[in-house]
């Protein structure tokens, strides 16, 4: 797998740097998130390894299963957030994607405070509406970023996007590209206002270039990685160790 991975890795890299070439950008300004969701804890270990340490999770309970097993790794949170979950993600130094309304960032900012540490977040924006994916809508995207950051104990650093799947046999970075273009042109809105909000988490396996090309300063890149993801979350009674 190590040595599969490292191969893995660097044509992930080389897509990253050939995207922000032609877009005029270094490509050291995009960070590299490999999502280890569905995988072991030894695949996410073995990534560290390679020198890939930040590593993103959609749920928060296979995450705090592998968290103690995998060592070295600065930890994402990209999936949807419930604020019964709030109190297992606050103070443990993770950059959470998926603010999408209040009443979370108001959980997530009391937590914070009660644990005495700084949360950081981006805002996850819905920006093709679409009903199967999570975020605020565009319309109330700087309303959020504008209460959540007034918010103690919180820091909006950015936003976030999952575009809908692209149709069948439509290319995914055309489809997506109008999404990403979207976001940014929200991200340059906020930072008018709040020049912290910096960051556009945006871009997956298919569609990467796109997103570099609009801007993103943040990829969530899976499969290319660590091949096709397995049918559920991985859980600790899998570990025959």
């Amino acid at each position: 797998m190590s040595e599969e991975l490292h191969q893995r890795l660097a044509e992930v890299r080389a897509r990253i740097a050939s995207a922000a070439e032609a877009a005029g950008r270094a490509s050291g300004d995009v960070l590299l998130i490999g999502v280890t969701k569905t995988h072991p804890p030894e695949v996410a270990q073995a990534a560290v390894d390679a020198g890939l340490v930040d590593l993103g999770e959609n749920r928060v309970q296979e995450w705090v299963a592998k968290r103690d097993r995998v060592h070295g790794a600065r930890w994402h949170l990209i999936g949807q957030l419930q604020r019964n979950k709030v109190k297992d993600v606050v103070g443990h130094q993770v950059l959470i994607h998926s603010v999408d309304r209040r009443r979370l960032a108001d959980a997530l900012s009391r937590h914070a405070v009660q644990a005495d540490t700084l949360q950081r977040v981006l805002v996850q924006v819905n920006v093709g509406d679409d009903p199967a994916k999570g975020g605020c809508e565009v319309s109330g995207t700087l309303d959020l970023v504008a209460y959540a950051r007034d918010l103690p104990n919180l820091a909006v650093e950015g936003l976030m996007t999952m575009p809908p799947l692209p149709p069948s046999g439509v290319d995914p970075g055309e489809a997506t590209r109008p999404h990403f273009a979207t976001l940014r042109q929200l991200r340059d809105q906020a930072r008018e206002r709040f020049p912290e909000v910096v960051h556009l988490s945006m871009g997956m396996t298919a569609d990467l270039e796109a997103a570099v090309a609009e801007g993103a300063t943040m990829v969530r890149v899976g499969t290319a990685l660590f091949g096709a993801r397995r049918d559920g979350p991985w859980r600790p009674e899998e570990d025959a160790g």
